[in-house]
């Protein structure tokens, strides 16, 4: 065989071009101005933008990364003059998606071994981050944290519902979290610049209602002394949620009705009609269908808010969410009390995995708050749960039972008798492969 010994020669400029277009790496370089000089191919493909968009802005202006705010791994290299490699993050693309990346930045050198700026190379991590999820079962919205199937059907397809700026209607238990999916829906959409305003409507009178969303003119009642806009006024351009709305009465409704139809309102003691862009997500623990039945709620408003609807599962359907939310929040109060605490005993988790939690995540929350109360270091143990789980953890704690085995068990369990005892089904129901369910069930022994 004839080797060209052409092809081992120096490389030419022309050459390391090529080459820098062919890498799956995204490549970049600056000058001392922070502005991009040159923009590879697959740094394209990554960001979403064209070279001849990038080449002459600031770098941040291109990345958005959280890496820009602080520790910026290539400001350190410009500043130390020494290379950092497989540093972690994220940046924002074209679509405004987030998608995690690691970086290596050096210096650039050119011929004559003077420093004109530097370069980053960085890679997409979606794939690795997917895989990642997929095999620890943990999925996460901004706030909200889950390995629940029925909570990964309704992640999946949050982005379009985001994207969208039709009404949602979120039902739910109280304490399911409706409002952190209602601020994910938000931050996630083209809106999320603007502003997400929260109104609890069964907190407050008509009266009060409409003047806090529609807003009044001076004089419209006494000590109306001046102009007040109000929520639809100053949410414009963004969301505005609507908690607990099947405790509006017929008459409030009316006044909604007309917002959603005609995108304009009256303040209050006002005489013209002002316009009003903002995208309504409606909230409730109620059942709408059966208030509809009794005539304690319009039917057309009913449609009007329910173009698109999220049914938030009770903590009690998705158990095997407790030690993630455990942790979740035990890691929060640890920041905000500055704190230490390492976790909870096991037979603490057996207690929260066998209670029915009327309350939902938001008694959760508050279980292990209190916790945080009594316990100052180490681990949390039954005596600093509240009274009424204290005593419950008197009855047969077993410390070699797993909790989290036995709720794999369960889950498993129900899915069969649910789908009955069709395995492909159960599978289905479960989100999950087929032979991973047959895996598991044969992992945990569970007898068919």
């Amino acid at each position: 065989m004839m080797i060209n010994k052409k092809m081992f020669g120096p490389l030419t400029e022309e050459t390391t071009k090529v080459i820098l277009e062919c890498i799956s790496d995204g490549v970049f370089t600056i000058d001392y101005n922070w502005e991009i000089t040159s923009f590879n191919r697959a740094a394209e493909d990554i960001t979403g933008i064209a070279r001849k968009d990038a080449i002459g802005r600031h770098c941040w202006e291109v990345f958005r990364s959280n890496m820009c705010e602080e520790g910026c791994a290539l400001k350190k290299t410009m500043e130390e003059g020494r290379p950092f490699i497989s540093t972690s993050g994220y940046i924002i693309n074209s679509e405004k998606k987030r998608i995690p990346i690691t970086t290596s930045t050096s210096l650039f050198i050119d011929k004559n071994g003077d420093v004109i700026g530097g370069v980053e190379t960085f890679r997409d991590h979606s794939l690795v981050e997917e895989l990642r999820k997929e095999l620890s079962g943990n999925f996460k919205v901004e706030d909200i944290v889950s390995k629940s199937a029925a909570m990964k059907k309704i992640f999946n397809i949050l982005p379009q519902i985001s994207d969208s700026d039709s009404s949602v209607l979120i039902e739910g238990e109280t304490g399911t979290g409706k409002e952190l999916m209602a601020r994910a829906i938000h931050n996630m959409s083209p809106r999320k610049e603007k502003p997400f305003i929260a109104i609890n409507c069964g907190a407050m009178p008509d009266t009060l209602l409409e003047s806090e969303l529609f807003g009044y003119k001076k004089g419209a009642f006494t000590n109306a002394i001046k102009d007040k806009p109000g929520q639809f006024a100053l949410a414009h351009g963004g969301t505005i949620f609507l908690d607990e709305i099947g405790d509006t009465s017929p008459a409030f409704q009316v006044s909604l009705l007309r917002v959603l139809q005609e995108h304009e309102f009256i303040p209050l003691g006002g005489l013209s009609k002002e316009k009003t862009d903002v995208r309504i997500i409606a909230a409730t623990n109620q059942d709408l269908s059966e208030l509809l039945k009794k005539n304690q709620f319009r039917q057309d408003l009913y449609y009007r808010i329910n173009v698109i609807r999220l049914i938030l599962p009770p903590l009690r359907q998705r158990m095997e969410d407790i030690p993630l939310l455990v942790e979740r929040f035990i890691n929060k109060l640890n920041m905000l009390q500055k704190k230490f605490i390492q976790g909870m005993d096991k037979r603490v988790l057996q207690v929260l995995m066998s209670y029915e939690f009327p309350g939902n995540i938001r008694e959760l929350e508050n279980i292990i708050e209190h916790a945080f109360v009594l316990c100052s270091q180490g681990y949390i143990n039954l005596h600093h749960l509240p009274n009424f789980l204290s005593l419950q953890a008197n009855v047969n704690v077993d410390e070699k039972d797993d909790p989290v085995k036995a709720v794999k068990i369960k889950l498993i369990t129900d899915a069969l008798t649910r789908n009955g005892d069709n395995r492909n089904l159960a599978a289905k129901d479960l989100g999950i492969h087929k032979s991973t369910l047959f895996r598991r069930i044969k992992k945990l022994g569970i007898k068919l």
